[in-house]
């Protein structure tokens, strides 16, 4: 069980990074947005993309990827937020105008299924694979056995979450976001630039979801339905750590993630998702605003 326990904190590791972006962007911008799903997988097939083009690099160590790998990484993200930036500009930025949030909502159902529809158009239905070197699995714990990229996942996702609490709390940028989150009208009184605070939202949520896409590409394969398959456990994720908080993201990531890797050798995986929701739907029942939700 305790390997079963390991592959939940992969899964809610990554489950955790766009669940972060997703409550972002409900606090700042008001909406739920279902878009948010094919940024992963842009960001997925974007580091294809410059994997492919450095490709003749080598292999670092244990790990199945070399140095181009993680400079397609950080170009998948840069990639990846400028692609939200775009639909924001294209299409959010003219719905927000009229302040009716179901438009927003709907809009993103459908900016959904453009995005994955140009994912199958530019690179085909077939899933893909950054290497095709063999990841071996070396025991870390008594009954646990991870592969070296999947340490790298843990590692550089516990990096960006240290970060992402030091913008949030000791940057003036991170400061406004937080300020426009509690009250966008009287942020803007006081001067902040709500313009550029939710521009900054679509960045930070844009590049988190880039990482989390390739991570999934990392340790699992590049598809085209990977977004669509991980946004409802994402939008569980948000709803159970408490829609607002950025921690309570984090711990429903991982809560939901280990639940349904544990559940696993019990129902099967092909029920992995009804887990989340049913763990979810408890936990409301008791917490209607979440664990880490505002009790105000």
């Amino acid at each position: 069980m305790l390997q079963y326990f390991a592959n939940g904190i992969i899964l809610g590791i990554t489950l955790a990074l766009g669940a972060i972006g997703l409550t972002l962007t409900y606090n700042i911008l008001r909406f739920a947005n279902f878009a948010h799903g094919e940024y992963l997988t842009f960001g997925a097939y974007f580091a294809l993309v410059f994997v492919s083009l450095f490709a003749g690099t080598s292999s670092l160590g244990p790990f199945t990827f070399g140095w181009g790998f993680l400079l397609a990484l950080v170009l998948a993200a840069v990639l990846t937020a400028g692609l939200t930036l775009l639909v924001d500009w294209l299409l959010f930025r003219l719905l927000r105008r009229r302040r009716i949030e179901t438009t927003l909502v709907i809009a993103s159902f459908g900016a959904s299924l453009l995005l994955r529809a140009l994912v199958v158009f530019i690179w085909g239905p077939q899933p893909q694979y950054y290497s095709h070197n063999i990841a071996i699995a070396i025991p870390v714990l008594p009954g646990v056995r991870l592969t070296a990229d999947e340490v790298f996942v843990i590692a550089l996702t516990i990096v960006l979450m240290i970060l992402l609490h030091l913008f949030l709390t000791r940057t003036r940028l991170g400061k406004a976001m937080r300020a426009v989150s509690d009250n966008p009208a009287l942020s803007s009184v006081t001067g902040i630039n709500v313009a550029n605070v939710i521009r900054w939202t679509w960045i930070v949520g844009g590049t988190l979801a880039a990482v989390a896409g390739v991570f999934v590409g990392l340790t699992v394969q590049v598809a085209p339905e990977m977004g669509f398959n991980l946004i409802l456990p994402m939008f569980a994720a948000a709803i159970l750590g408490g829609v607002g908080s950025i921690y309570g993201a984090v711990l429903g990531g991982l809560i939901i993630g280990v639940a349904e890797s544990m559940s696993v050798p019990v129902i099967g995986a092909a029920y992995m998702p009804a887990v989340g929701f049913g763990l979810m739907f408890l936990v409301l029942l008791f917490y209607p605003k979440g664990i880490l939700g505002d009790r105000s």
